[in-house]
């Protein structure tokens, strides 16, 4: 690709990132991406590049939004945080207090801790769902509610791929003076204060030439990648009585990964899955939180809980959906051996399918994101991002 179409600026110190950030595309691994760094509150890389849509030969724009699957996850759960920040939430009370129909099926002790930390058993749905149910709030909510988890929370933790934006907005609406689902929370809390751009649930004015188009593969391709993939992931991908597979095959429009290109999908909130926006915004967000969140009006008590390290189940780190070790606190991905990211354990983000990531890094007061459209198979730690990410490490340790 012409390295005509790379664009953005770097400061000064930091132009290893650029020079990564152009080696991917040099490399043949990228058709569209950009990249984003904040360094003490203050942007410090701004790259874009490649094409927002190959297929039509439509180029990336300081404007382009992407959708970034899972990575969606850590900036939906700041909405979660400015409530506990508020006082509309407490991490330690139970789901229930908050939502009592909650309690149905020996639910009615989940903390909000344990749910918001993949500990609640409550990553899959019974119910079938279809598209019209995902926009039908009430329907949503009530097969939420009713249905029985998986395992009893506490003692095991297991991947919300799907849930846990809900999950979350059902707390949001019920815990916020205003009654909001969480993509308006976060439209009028968060982002328009800030000035983010970034959406749960894509408004009708936001036209198409603003949004990337991602290029998906088939699942069965995997077959072809399973060197990018941890061994009993894979095995559980292939299984179809895995809890894995019970975790994504509801709703069944997320079972094609080409339908996270379908307008109709990005306008529902479906916060762990369809956020998208603009990646310069995230690494806005991220870089805030990594410098304290007094521009979010977060308290002390608020971010240590976050920066804190994870808080393990009962019996230990494998995941009960992805089936190796992961680590889960608040809504957020914490490092762990298979996914060291960040200078230490105070660091917190969501990476998502596809190879996106977005965290903050408190000890070295950084924020950081990714987004892309040429979409791989890693489960984390794409090397794309990992590059990038070690680059802007460097720079800032050198400073």
């Amino acid at each position: 690709m012409s390295a005509a179409l790379i664009f953005g600026e770097v400061a000064e110190g930091f132009e290893k990132v650029e020079q990564v950030f152009r080696q991917n595309f040099a490399d043949g691994k990228e058709s569209g991406a950009a990249c984003a760094v904040y360094y003490e509150g203050k942007k410090v890389v701004d790259l874009w590049g490649g094409y927002r849509d190959e297929s039509s030969g439509a180029v990336w724009q300081e404007d382009t939004m992407v959708p970034v699957m899972s990575t969606s996850k850590g900036i939906s759960s700041v909405s979660m945080l400015v409530a506990h920040a508020r006082g509309y939430i407490d991490f330690d009370r139970t789901v229930s207090s908050y939502w009592p129909e909650f309690a149905q099926e020996g639910k009615g002790d989940i903390t909000v801790r344990q749910l918001l930390s993949h500990q609640a058993g409550c990553c899959a749905i019974d119910e079938p769902l279809r598209m019209e149910d995902i926009a039908d709030t009430a329907r949503l909510e009530s097969a939420l509610a009713k249905q029985k988890p998986l395992w009893k929370a506490g003692e095991y933790h297991g991947y919300h791929a799907v849930t846990l934006g809900w999950l979350e907005s059902a707390l949001i609406r019920r815990c916020d003076p205003k009654g909001r689902s969480l993509g308006q929370f976060f439209q009028e809390e968060i982002a328009e204060p800030l000035g983010v751009e970034f959406y749960f649930g894509l408004p009708e004015v936001i036209p198409d030439e603003r949004i990337a188009v991602m290029k998906t593969k088939p699942l069965w391709t995997s077959v072809f990648q399973l060197n990018k993939m941890p061994i009993r992931f894979v095995a559980a991908l292939m299984n179809p009585f895995s809890v894995l597979n019970k975790t994504v095959k509801n709703p069944a429009v997320f079972k094609d990964p080409r339908n996270i290109n379908d307008r109709a999908l990005m306008s529902l909130e479906v916060p762990a899955v369809c956020g998208l926006g603009r990646v310069e915004s995230m690494a806005r967000l991220y870089g805030l939180l990594a410098v304290g969140g007094e521009a979010l009006g977060l308290g002390e008590e608020t971010i240590k809980a976050v920066e804190e390290a994870a808080r393990p189940p009962a019996h230990g780190l494998l995941d009960r959906v992805l089936a190796q070790p992961t680590s889960f606190s608040l809504g957020y991905m914490k490092p762990f051996p298979g996914f060291p990211f960040g200078s230490d354990a105070r660091a917190y983000g969501t990476p998502g399918a596809g190879g996106s990531f977005a965290y903050a890094d408190p000890t070295l007061q950084m924020g950081f994101a990714y987004g892309l459209t040429e979409m791989d198979f890693y489960l984390f730690d794409d090397p794309r991002d990992k590059a990038l990410r070690e680059a802007a490490i460097r720079c800032i340790r050198a400073i």
